[in-house]
């Protein structure tokens, strides 16, 4: 079978020249857009990451693909009901780093919480001067887990390890895990209520866009910190904007943001202090603030991770030649 990689970094590169792949795989740089869909006519496999959207119109372009393997957990960014309708599988990496995703999500709060980010630019000024750097602690503070899966679970069990009490939101719910983790499973709104610290792992879905929105912040505990490290979606970002501006909000930690696409093709104009895009603008006005940290959706991106989403991609894609097609999210 004949595979095409989009996206690819020049590291991924010389791990696929090595693996079973070699030889029969072409690697693009660039997205599948339908310019590259119409060059990739013949393959009967794709593999992308998650900016890389799969729409309908470049799967008509490719009338022989069988397979979409999609180098991330998340899969919204491909049309999964066009793949579905022209018999092409999708597969994922179900849990290439939950450790890793859940390690950077207690990096941001401990930044906010600690004000770390704050006394480093001072420090680097040679400004040590100790005032307004007062943060808090963790211990035996609440934090509100939604999405309680791989990595939300992780994050649960950093969170207890810290002292923390811990309500999780999910629409599965699981008794053995609470108890053997020491957690209580509770509805969404009386997370946002309780927790000091509330921290996003859901998947975006129709149902969760927007989850967090002005309705919703304006029930959560005054000053509690919001994290994002799922999808940028979950936000109504300004919303996000006016809580913080009111204080219901504390601070804020995002890996993810609304517009996170748009963001990076007008990555240019923002440095330059051009005028950014509409629907930018609310992230202009987060990026401000000394209570928010925004990182660029690297909460994924460490060796070991990185690694195993190319290993378990290229498994996928072999099981699939095998006819024992794995971690399949359409049927």
């Amino acid at each position: 079978m004949e595979v095409a990689f989009f996206e690819v970094q020049d590291w991924e590169r010389e791990l696929i020249a090595q693996s079973p792949l070699a030889g029969r795989a072409e690697l693009h740089d660039g997205c599948l857009d339908d310019e590259r869909a119409r060059r990739a006519a013949g393959c009967d496999v794709v593999s992308v990451f998650v900016y890389c959207p799969v729409t309908a119109r470049a799967m008509d372009e490719m009338p022989g693909l069988k397979l979409i393997a999609t180098r991330s957990t998340g899969t919204d960014h491909i049309d999964i009901e066009a793949a579905r309708r022209r018999g092409i599988a999708v597969c994922n990496v179900p849990e290439y780093g939950a450790n890793t995703v859940a390690e950077h999500t207690f990096g941001l709060i401990l930044a906010l919480s600690r004000k770390i980010f704050i006394a480093y630019h001072r420090a680097r000024g040679l400004n040590f001067e100790l005032a307004g750097l007062q943060g808090f602690d963790l211990k035996e503070k609440t934090l509100g887990v939604v999405g309680a899966g791989a990595i939300g679970l992780h994050v649960i069990r950093i969170g207890r390890a810290l002292s923390m009490e811990v309500l999780a939101y999910d629409v599965k719910e699981s008794a053995i895990l609470a108890e053997v983790l020491g957690f209580r499973y509770a509805p969404l709104e009386q997370v946002l209520r309780e927790s000091d610290v509330i921290s996003l792992h859901a998947p975006l879905a129709p149902a969760t866009r927007h989850l967090i929105n002005r309705e919703s912040l304006a029930r959560t505990k005054r000053g509690a910190l919001v994290i994002n490290t799922a999808r940028g979606e979950l936000i109504d970002t300004e919303a996000l904007v006016e809580a913080l501006d009111s204080g219901q909000v504390g601070g804020a930690g995002l890996d993810v943001f609304e517009g996170e696409a748009a963001v990076k093709e007008e990555s240019v104009l923002l440095r330059s202090g051009g005028e950014p895009p509409s629907e930018l603008r609310p992230l202009r006005s987060l990026l401000a603030r000394d209570n928010v940290i925004i990182t660029p959706h690297m909460s994924f991106y460490s060796r070991e991770a990185l690694r195993r989403i190319l290993d378990t991609t290229i498994e996928n894609i072999l099981a699939f030649e095998r006819g024992a097609p794995q971690n399949l999210v359409t049927r």
